[in-house]
């Protein structure tokens, strides 16, 4: 087996400012043509932000998808050829005031394989200093901390239903037991 599709063709429905979505023809190994519904995104990135007292600094944003406030860990998008690592500080910053140190680069996460080509980029740091926020123009948020022990038991309880938070959470909370953040 190869496990691999050949792309036919492709065509865009719609190029947006933040998604493209295509619909594409691809040949199977088998020879076998197939329908491919898709959604591109440039990718992002997410931010643990642990305290002196090992507390995550979290967001709650109304996600209209959803249709609901949802508890996440800071996060966004990436600009056209930005570095993850300083999105992710730059994401930090603006949603919480936190400037961090020590930065642990914690791998990629593809939040849904099937369909879209997404990648977030996943951080530990240390929480130096807060400052002001400086969300943009149309972003609501409110930042809390959370001790790691309760956002661990909320992960394992179902609490926090955000992919990239639970592993980020899940990830940090290992670190800090093995002594390397």
């Amino acid at each position: 087996m190869k496990l691999t599709e050949k792309t036919l063709e492709q065509n865009y429905l719609y190029r947006g400012r933040v998604l493209d979505f295509h619909v594409d023809k691809a040949e199977l190994e088998n020879g076998r043509t197939v329908t491919r519904e898709c959604v591109d995104h440039r990718g992002g990135v997410s931010v643990a932000a642990l305290t002196e007292k090992n507390e995550l600094y979290f967001v709650r944003q109304y996600r209209y998808p959803y249709r609901a406030v949802v508890l996440e860990l800071p996060a966004g998008k990436l600009e056209a050829g930005e570095d993850p690592l300083e999105a992710g500080k730059r994401e930090l910053r603006e949603e919480t005031g936190v400037t961090g140190e020590n930065y642990a680069a914690l791998g990629t996460a593809y939040p849904s394989p099937g369909y879209t080509n997404e990648v977030i980029w996943l951080y530990a740091c240390r929480a130096r200093k807060r400052g002001g926020t400086d969300l943009d123009a149309n972003e609501f948020l409110e930042a809390e901390k959370i001790p790691l022990e309760k956002a661990v038991e909320m992960v394992l309880a179902g609490k926090i239903p955000d992919a990239k938070t639970q592993i980020l959470v899940l990830k940090t909370a290992r670190l800090v037991e093995r002594g390397e953040l």
